[in-house]
């Protein structure tokens, strides 16, 4: 019992003595509380570092070989997503002398994974993966400065192109850097990274799924990853290289077993709809069917590809995936295969793909609104199903 309801029962009490019996609960608790918090802060250690950057990139000396490094970046991090322009004022902002976020680093121990390497350890970068890869890209002249904001002079220039006393010195540069102590866990870090990403415009919902607990779950690895990477699913489900950046692939993977599997719950709140559905599938006691959701999101695949071959398009040229759209044809195949395991559509299905009432349907306003949603994935099953809408 919590101590809202504690509060409401003594709200309620008529004698003295249940006052004193409740309120004994609730010091109870809150000694518990101050106690739990005292233990796990004691946990928690860290040491604030203040490090050079030509250290730093002599601990992080390869971006595609990580292996070497003894500061890496973990596989749950998000891709470099930065532009020319916010890595291009990122550098001029050190060589200006501005105050530059921490970086986050926790100590890992190598033999977490293999046994062999006991006592090898390294640096695992919690938070700060796009500025170490902008240092790493503009001392490596990768990438040249553009769209300065103070010093437009350097447009253009490469760090090979500074002077050589201006390269020393801004190698000399340092930055602060939070490092996480003690047996530091890849859990630990993980809700590190997931607690500082949070409810942040820089991340997208599904980098900080990537970078959750959940993602460690034979679900996460062995369904939505796969699928997310199938080859037939690209081709049907075209996406710009920055929603490819996101992740939209695998959110529409996670959205497909979503609400084919838990529609019924869907209160028309994606986020936590999805986070919750991947929690529950993450969680389970017994074993993920990994096959069994990998054949049935392949086998709904191939029949859109077979029946629909511009696929989740809007049109035969479109070079991206409107995610009504996708939840109409992928979901509603899907559901409708569960009742037709050799199914054939109903009727054409240019009949209705092409028609104003479809169109209407997956562009609605309100696209997230519950009844929207079903909408749109039923009238696709029962066009393919009965080649009518089903109200």
């Amino acid at each position: 019992m919590n101590i809202t309801e504690l509060n409401k029962q003594l709200s309620k009490c008529k004698t003295d003595q249940e006052k004193i019996t409740i309120k004994a609960k609730i010091k109870s608790l809150v000694n518990e509380a101050e106690t739990r918090i005292r233990i796990k802060s004691n946990e928690f250690q860290y040491q604030v570092r203040e490090w050079s950057i030509e250290l730093i990139l002599m601990k992080f000396i390869s971006i595609d070989n990580q292996d070497e490094n003894e500061l890496f970046i973990p596989d749950y991090q998000r891709q470099y997503k930065w532009d020319q322009k916010k890595s291009s004022r990122f550098i001029e902002s050190i060589l200006l002398g501005y105050p530059i976020p921490y970086l986050y680093i926790g100590e890992t121990d190598a033999s977490e994974e293999d046994d062999s390497l006991d006592g090898d350890y390294a640096l695992e970068v919690i938070d700060g993966s796009q500025r170490l890869r902008a240092l790493y890209y503009f001392f490596h002249n990768e990438v040249s400065l553009k769209h300065l904001k103070e010093i437009t002079e350097l447009d253009g220039f490469y760090f090979r192109d500074l002077p050589s006393g201006r390269r020393r010195r801004f190698l000399r540069e340092t930055m602060r850097l939070v490092e996480i102590k003690g047996q530091v866990t890849e859990d630990h870090r993980r809700d590190l990274f997931e607690r500082m990403n949070s409810g942040s415009k820089a991340l997208e919902s599904m980098e900080i799924r990537h970078g959750g607990q959940d993602a460690k779950s034979s679900f996460y690895k062995d369904v939505i990853l796969p699928c997310s990477l199938d080859p037939i699913f690209a081709e049907l489900a075209p996406l710009s290289a920055k929603k490819r950046l996101n992740a939209d692939h695998r959110e529409f993977v996670l959205r497909f077993f979503a609400y084919a599997n838990n529609m019924e719950n869907y209160k028309g709140k994606v986020k936590e709809f999805l986070d919750e559905y991947l929690h529950n599938e993450a969680s389970r006691l017994d074993e993920c069917p990994v096959d069994q959701y990998i054949s049935e999101f392949n086998k709904a695949m191939l029949f859109i590809k077979k029946h629909i071959p511009m696929g989740f398009r809007k049109t035969d040229t479109s070079k991206t995936t409107p995610r009504a759209r996708y939840e109409a044809l992928a979901i509603g195949t899907a559901l409708a295969l569960r009742e037709s395991e050799d199914l054939e559509p109903a009727s054409d299905i240019s009949d209705w793909l092409f028609e104003d009432k479809f169109q209407e349907i997956v562009g609605a306003d309100s696209a997230n609104n519950e009844n929207q949603l079903k909408r749109r994935i039923n009238y696709v099953k029962s066009m393919l199903l009965n080649g009518e809408d089903y109200e």
